[in-house]
């Protein structure tokens, strides 16, 4: 990961914390200002505003234990609901003003992204994480075929909006699929970006326009696409999404990388229950074969803890001590005992032993 600078705590901070636990000051001072914390960043909103069907852009004005990110790269964002913190994702874009704006689809069912989409008032405070990620550019030398749809446009976005920053240093063509034109974000944006930097070249795909529906990527012609095996590809979206451009790019490319929001279709084979024993509570619980261990575990009550939900950030990470998993973005098994597991991208494929 391109790592930022930690910088070291004032002297004040650092005496405080010799004096009080982070969460005790944090219980106190946030009585005066909800952005008064010891060490926690945390951010303000101060806008919101409609950015395609069901999506809204949120801006957010950290406080000054942010440490700032890349473009491309992925933060965890804290809501409070019904006395419960809970955290998701999202690929902010920084503004040259210190502010970040974090677009938000509400998705059926989804508690966090339908709070922050619809309920969450203006001057509310949210928690952030510290970023993370390795789909970055810091030094761009390969030409670029960024791939993106739904929600992966948005670290699209910021990448797109830094290489234009730099007078766009390399060729980019970004292809962004969408079922119907009104769920499109950033059009006008990226659009006005690719008129004034002509190495970009932008291209909109709809796979359900009624009168005349885009081929999806696993069948789509690349013919127009300069040079594609010199390219370094970026794609981000939903599992089967990057399923398909990993099947059909993977290999054929000078690299690929890519991040899933969503995990593909269960593959034949991976149908049924295992067993999975917690070692350390001493639990036995029957889970199903095709859910990651994250989603079946919470399906029993428990809550291990978890950030981002697709295999980014290690919140989740845990020790496998015996049994095998499936990787549910790659379908890659792992059998190696006394190993560690990202439990939100895997699924158990046999009888397992974990550390928790």
């Amino acid at each position: 990961m391109n790592a930022l600078p930690v910088p070291k705590p004032p002297r004040l901070q650092r005496a405080v914390r010799r004096a009080v636990s982070p969460a005790l000051f944090d219980f106190w001072a946030t009585r005066f200002n909800p952005l008064w914390t010891l060490e926690q960043p945390m951010a303000r909103l101060l806008s919101r505003a409609p950015a395609g069907r069901d999506a809204v852009t949120l801006v957010l004005r950290p406080n000054r234990h942010w440490r700032g990110m890349l473009p491309g790269q992925h933060v965890n964002v804290g809501v409070e609901i019904e006395g419960r913190r809970l955290v998701r994702s999202y690929s902010p874009t920084p503004l040259v003003d210190g502010t970040l704006a974090i677009t938000v689809k509400a998705m059926p069912g989804g508690l966090v992204s339908g709070h922050l989409a619809s309920k969450a008032r203006i001057g509310d405070v949210v928690t952030l994480g510290q970023a993370f990620g390795e789909m970055t550019l810091a030094a761009p030398r390969d030409d670029l075929l960024l791939l993106a749809a739904g929600s992966g446009i948005t670290p699209m976005r910021a990448l797109v909006r830094s290489l234009a920053a730099q007078g766009m240093p390399v060729k980019v063509d970004l292809m962004y699929w969408a079922r119907q034109r009104d769920e499109l974000c950033f059009v006008d944006e990226l659009q006005a970006l690719a008129a004034a930097h002509p190495r970009l070249r932008l291209r909109t795909l709809l796979t359900r326009d009624e009168s005349h529906p885009d081929e999806r990527i696993d069948a789509i012609a690349l013919t127009s696409v300069d040079g594609l095996a010199s390219r370094r590809v970026l794609a981000c979206g939903p599992g089967g999404f990057i399923q398909a451009a990993r099947a059909r790019l993977e290999g054929r490319v000078a690299r690929f990388d890519a991040e899933a929001f969503s995990a593909p279709a269960l593959v034949d084979g991976e149908e049924g229950e295992v067993q999975v024993h917690l070692a350390r509570c001493g639990r036995t619980l029957t889970l199903a074969r095709g859910q990651s261990l994250l989603e079946g575990l919470e399906a029993q009550g428990l809550r291990p803890a978890h950030g981002c939900r697709m295999g980014i950030c290690n919140t989740c990470v845990c020790g496998r001590e015996s049994g095998t998993v499936r990787h549910t973005l790659t379908g890659a098994h792992n059998g190696e005992p006394s190993t560690q597991v990202r439990l939100c991208v895997s699924a158990p494929s046999t009888d397992l032993v974990l550390d928790l």
